[in-house]
């Protein structure tokens, strides 16, 4: 069964070709080391007197974008289409109200392969109309999930 909203908690299995073990981290590693190890990331930012999105190019890649600049409904379209409007009211309240947010969601590969991608950002500056900012950084686990099958989702 498939809840909207509720892609946060998956379990994949994965052809990692070393998965990391207990002897992979060595002892002081830094955060952003062991991030490294098991995802990408990369900021973006969001204009909101224009509604412009800017990705950095790994980002727009990933969100099948040609150009690393884009609009909204352009950004989540690659989205699992059980996340998209939960996904665009989220940025609808932040673009009118000041606010820290998360989401986490899945791309949709054109393999049929889904990308699991979690979203960190911050809306500012919205004290007047048509003004403020949006930031924030997405992070893509090293893996993908197959189009069915062997994966599990735990819903709570």
């Amino acid at each position: 069964m498939n809840i909207p909203g509720s892609a946060l908690f998956k379990i994949a299995r994965t052809s990692l070709s070393q998965p990391p073990g207990a002897d992979s981290f060595a002892h002081g590693e830094s955060g952003l080391e062991m991030l490294g190890q098991f995802c990408s990331s990369e900021g973006w930012s969001g204009d909101l007197s224009n509604g412009l999105f800017r990705l950095g190019d790994s980002a727009a890649a990933m969100h099948g974008l040609s150009q690393p600049e884009c609009g909204l409904l352009n950004l989540v379209r690659c989205y699992d289409s059980a996340d998209r409007n939960h996904v665009l009211a989220l940025f609808e309240q932040a673009a009118t109200t000041s606010s820290s947010f998360c989401f986490s969601t899945t791309i949709i590969l054109p393999s049929g392969q889904k990308q699991p991608v979690f979203c960190i950002g911050e809306s500012t500056g919205l004290e007047q109309r048509y003004s403020g900012s949006i930031l924030g950084v997405f992070f893509f686990p090293r893996f993908q999930l197959e189009a069915r099958g062997r994966f599990f989702t735990h819903h709570q």
